[in-house]
């Protein structure tokens, strides 16, 4: 099993291109679906979720082909994926292939919505929590579906298509607006999502959609209104920028002291955590190619947040954080509102020397003087990249095991992180 070791202590310098985002790519992919058209997607970053999604993709007859990247003014560019669901030859998804990763329930939406029929299995808990699925049922539900739980499988019925419904859902859920707008683009009729989330990822699939000649009202807001329509067309999309992994290496470069321009990198993305990051004595400033992002000596001032739906402080963000107070002049709170279990990194961060105080939703940080490295577990996606920022501070060598976490969301992060100057390699075996 691959382990990443890092010797802390260097300043990250350079520039360093951010990639397509992973939470647009995979909703983007599963609206092939929708159409027996080609959907050609550009910036598509390479990384395991994803090629597990294209696989379960076939699975329901979607063929895909995959150009490799390309060079561009901003540094690489991600894969271009032509992608075909001309026949679905199965409205079936295993538990097997929905259990490695939650995002493939997302197909349930458009398979009811062109076949009309689809078996999709729970997915089950996961490490940061239960994640119900109760609101994507809504959803359907509500689009006129016969939903039945059978087997640990959700059975659901459109007998002539879904149906366009205002839908309204008691808490924003990422996960269940995307089904929503999946399902409604061929919806009869139309179909008002109230309290809808704003997330950009949103944005980028309802564009999408559009191009697909869907008509979509509202995008950015609370309130979404479709006009289903009898079919989509193929488009040509380019994923956005993902604002996780750039908001991840800026926290990087506050933590080292470092002068990096993040290529590619958009302040509105995530302009509540960039806030943040200001607060902490980090300048970010906008340039013609993307974000610079620069501390130079200095302490690191404490700042308290709480994870909040878009556009408040993401919750894809506050393990990262946490790792930047760690080292602080301060004392930090930090609450998390999203997930429950998300605080699984705190155990790991303190083999490193860090002083965290676990109260319910909150973790108090009181920062400290130096960490020092040591061999941690990464336990999730976002835990396991808050060890790298934490083993980049960190005197001495850290050793983070389990990275197949890493490979889920974040590309070439050692080759970025290492033509800035951080002393940072794979083992492997």
């Amino acid at each position: 099993m691959d382990r990443i070791k890092i010797t802390g202590g260097q300043r990250l310098e350079g520039s360093l291109p951010i990639s397509g985002a992973k939470n647009a790519a995979l909703p983007l992919l599963i609206a092939t679906l929708l159409t027996s058209d080609r959907l050609t997607l550009k910036n598509v970053p390479n990384l395991a979720d994803v090629a597990l999604l294209a696989r379960i993709l076939r699975n329901h007859g979607v063929d895909h082909s995959i150009e490799g990247k390309r060079a561009s003014p901003n540094g690489l560019m991600g894969e271009t994926y032509h992608l075909t669901a001309r026949d679905i030859v199965d409205t079936t998804a295993p538990y097997e292939m929905v259990s490695r990763m939650r995002a493939s329930f997302w197909v349930l939406a458009p398979l009811l919505a062109r076949c009309g029929q689809a078996r999709v299995s729970l997915p089950g808990g996961c490490a940061i929590g239960t994640r119900p699925v109760d609101l994507h049922l809504l959803a359907m539900k509500q689009l006129g579906a016969e939903i039945d739980i059978d087997a640990g499988y959700v059975v659901a019925r459109a007998k002539g298509g879904l149906r366009g419904n205002r839908i309204v859902f008691p808490k924003v859920s990422v996960g269940a607006t995307h089904a929503a707008l999946l399902g409604a683009a061929l919806a009869r009729g139309e179909t008002v999502i109230d309290n809808a989330a704003r997330e950009p990822e949103i944005c980028d699939v309802a564009h999408c959609l559009i191009k697909m000649g869907a008509l979509i009202d509202g995008i950015g807001t609370s309130t979404l209104r479709i006009q289903g329509r009898d079919r989509l067309e193929g488009a040509t999309h380019t994923v956005l920028p993902d604002r996780i992994e750039a908001g991840t290496f800026a926290m990087a470069v506050a933590a080292t002291g470092g002068d990096v321009v993040l290529e590619g990198a958009r302040y509105a993305l995530l302009d509540t955590a960039l806030d943040a990051l200001k607060k902490t004595g980090t300048e970010v400033t906008e340039t013609e190619t993307g974000l610079r992002v620069r501390r130079n000596g200095g302490s690191i001032e404490p700042i308290s947040v709480e994870t909040q739906p878009f556009p408040g402080f993401p919750t894809d963000l506050q393990a990262q954080f946490m790792a930047l107070m760690t080292r602080a002049s301060g004392t930090s709170v930090i609450r998390e509102t999203i997930f429950e279990n998300r605080f699984m990194h705190v155990q790991e961060l303190a083999r490193l020397g860090a002083e965290i105080q676990l109260h319910g939703d909150s973790a108090t940080v009181k920062g400290v003087k130096r960490l020092t490295g040591a061999p941690v577990m990464a336990t999730d996606l976002r835990a396991s990249v808050s060890l790298v920022i934490a083993g980049l501070m960190a005197d001495g060598e850290t050793m983070i095991n389990r990275v197949y976490h890493l490979d889920r969301g974040f590309e070439r992060l050692e080759e970025k992180l290492s033509g800035c100057g951080a002393q940072i390699e794979r083992l492997t075996g």
